[in-house]
């Protein structure tokens, strides 16, 4: 996890305090990760792939709470800020795929029946539930070692262009969340509090003020949510309530979602057409 990345010098000591699980899972078991998932993730660290990913350069066009803001260190409309959405690459998505087969397994043993061969399950408690968790968790801590590397690379880049260090630049890390990861937490349920395996799948976690797993610097705000647009709209940083964490374990939405599919969007969508509507909003685009 990010533990690493601080003792290699790519991280500040204070991106460990705004991170979630201060960017180390400790269930993390890599001997369940498998040589494949390995061999795809060595060489991705530090980048960004495909899909929905970005690295972002925006603007702050309106502030909704200055207190709030000003906590997560946005002072004024007009500052630059950078958003960054990546997770654990390659390895990720092979951690996934051999935990589906493994699983596909253990729910003819244990006659589990789903409706969707993606919805693959295992019982927690079993074999491949735990050989998951432990592997899923090694994914999440190269997410953090993954976000942290391209968190160094965008400050050495900012320091480059403007001629001044990265800390003169204020360039300070506000949060750095998980999506598409299963945690172990305690819920109201029925007015009772029950252990829950809360799977947050297109989703983060978004916990309210007060709670004891978010940063001290957020105690008074909640924890900062990070809600990315599509290109060419804005996207949002907000705070976690307790009404969210009542109605949905504490869950938000990890961006602006899709109202296409994937192929659909390819299918009605010319390239050329995207490149001239963003350059008419004044945005530059960049593809690696």
């Amino acid at each position: 996890g990010i533990d690493w990345s601080l003792r290699e010098g790519y991280a500040w000591p204070e991106d460990k305090e705004h991170c979630e699980e201060y960017g180390r899972m400790l269930q993390a078991d890599p001997r369940k990760v498998s040589s494949r998932a390995k061999k795809r993730g060595l060489p991705q660290l530090g980048t960004l792939g495909a899909g929905n990913h970005y690295c972002e350069i925006q603007v702050v066009d309106e502030v909704f709470d200055q207190r709030a803001a000003r906590q997560m260190g946005i002072e004024q409309v007009g500052q630059v800020v950078v958003m960054i959405h990546s997770g654990s690459r390659g390895l990720g998505h092979q951690v996934a795929t051999d935990a589906l087969t493994t699983m596909e397994k253990a729910m003819g043993r244990d006659n589990i029946r789903t409706n969707d061969k993606q919805l693959s399950s295992a019982r927690i408690d079993s074999q491949e539930g735990q050989d998951y968790l432990a592997a899923m968790a090694a994914a999440a801590n190269y997410a953090w070692v993954n976000r942290s590397s391209m968190t160094f690379l965008v400050r050495q880049a900012f320091a480059k262009v403007f001629g001044q260090s990265p800390d003169d630049l204020d360039m300070h890390l506000v949060y750095d969340v998980s999506h598409n990861i299963a945690k172990e937490e305690e819920h109201m349920v029925g007015g009772k509090p029950k252990r829950l395996l809360v799977h947050r799948k297109g989703a983060t976690r978004a916990f309210p003020p007060h709670h004891p797993l978010i940063p001290v610097d957020y105690q008074f705000t909640g924890q900062p949510v990070l809600i990315g647009g599509s290109m060419g709209t804005c996207s949002y940083v907000l705070t976690g309530t307790d009404k969210g964490m009542a109605d949905t374990f504490g869950s938000t939405c990890h961006g602006a979602g899709r109202a296409l599919s994937r192929n659909r969007s390819r299918n009605n969508l010319q390239y050329q057409d995207v490149l001239s509507s963003l350059t008419e909003q004044g945005i530059s685009i960049r593809v690696a």
